[in-house]
């Protein structure tokens, strides 16, 4: 059997031992600023034990000589994905920082791998991963011992400091919303989680089981908004369908294509609810009621994150903000029978 070299000690092993951040032994390294006596000597103290010799790219980031950020995301063509990337290049241009996007196309190990040495062979500053689906989780994972790092979400996380949008109440808040006008239950149509259920399934479930409501199957659909047409379809052939819930604005717009297609008529038949704003939420026919997320907002706070984490303050950690319903012209009253299945 062919054994391959033993791993040497990391940064983020030092880090483990003495009780501390990477930041913070990244700090000790280059005899920077911020860090208390009591710190510096346990990180000292690591070093020896694990007799832990940094690497050229760790000494780089410890003088904090790189001026690039790399920013790792799952989906670049995602509306939400790009203007989150936008807010966080905006940013860090401001600031003199460039930005390197890296791609990372699946969860498999390989992809992980491949993407964590492009990412560590930039010797960034520091890391903002979009954990917004399966390969952002894995990638994080792999990532979070490389350099300061963020991770962008819908869900707070606890290991690494973290911008969120609070999609779990502003998705409570939605169903409740077409709850409120008269609705019996509300389905779900769901993208793809990041995990088993992401916050804009649990806060509509959670809401149904508040409310007492049935809580129905979900439908699910993949990122593109043809699932959702298709899956209008079927929605059609269930009279005991009165209101949708999806989780974007693009398959919303899908499923309101598949009902129409079908002969019924949004929100008189149907209330179909998005998520998201996407820029053409307002203009779509009719109006999509959703919940807006100012993804553009969401890059800059992860900035101000990272950034605060490369100048050595740990304290910021989190920032949330909740998105509000926007509502439009596709929800509306319960109908006042239930319609005829259609044959």
């Amino acid at each position: 059997m062919t054994v391959g070299p033993t791993r040497g000690p990391t940064m983020a092993d030092v880090a483990r031992l003495a009780g501390v951040s990477v930041p913070t032994v990244s700090r000790v390294i280059n005899d920077a600023d911020h860090v208390t006596p009591e710190k510096r000597a346990r990180v000292r103290e690591a070093i020896e034990r694990l007799r832990y010799r940094p690497s050229a790219a760790a000494r780089t980031l410890a003088s904090r000589q790189s001026r690039t950020i790399a920013v790792v995301a799952g989906d670049t063509m995602q509306y939400g994905y790009a203007a989150t990337i936008r807010g966080i290049e905006e940013a860090a241009r401001a600031d003199g920082f460039a930005v390197t996007i890296t791609v990372i196309d699946s969860a498999d190990a390989s992809d992980v791998s491949r993407t964590a040495a492009a990412v560590q062979g930039q010797a960034p500053a520091g890391i903002v991963v979009l954990k917004f689906d399966p390969p952002g989780v894995a990638a994080l994972a792999e990532l979070r011992d490389s350099a300061p790092i963020v991770a962008v979400s819908g869900v707070r996380g606890r290991d690494v400091p973290q911008a969120v949008l609070d999609e779990l109440h502003a998705a409570q808040a939605l169903t409740a919303h077409l709850l409120e006008l008269g609705h019996a239950t509300v389905h779900h149509v769901r993208v793809p989680p990041s995990r088993k259920e992401d916050g804009r399934t649990t806060g509509w479930r959670a809401a149904l089981r508040a409310a007492g409501a049935e809580i129905p199957a979900t439908y699910d659909a993949s990122w593109d908004p043809e699932s959702g047409r298709e899956i209008g379809h079927r929605i059609a052939e269930d009279a005991h369908v009165t209101a949708v819930f999806c989780g974007n604005d693009e398959i919303a717009m899908g499923v309101i294509k598949g009902l129409t297609e079908r002969g019924l008529t949004v929100p008189d038949d149907v209330s179909v609810a998005g998520f998201d704003d996407h820029p053409l939420a307002a203009v779509w026919n009719p109006a999509l009621t959703t919940a807006r997320q100012d993804f553009v907002a969401l890059g800059r706070r992860a900035y101000g994150l990272l950034r605060s984490a490369i100048s050595g303050d740990e304290s910021a950690r989190w920032s949330s903000e909740r998105p509000p319903v926007i509502v439009r012209e596709s929800t509306g009253p319960a109908p006042g029978k239930r319609r005829t299945p259609l044959s």
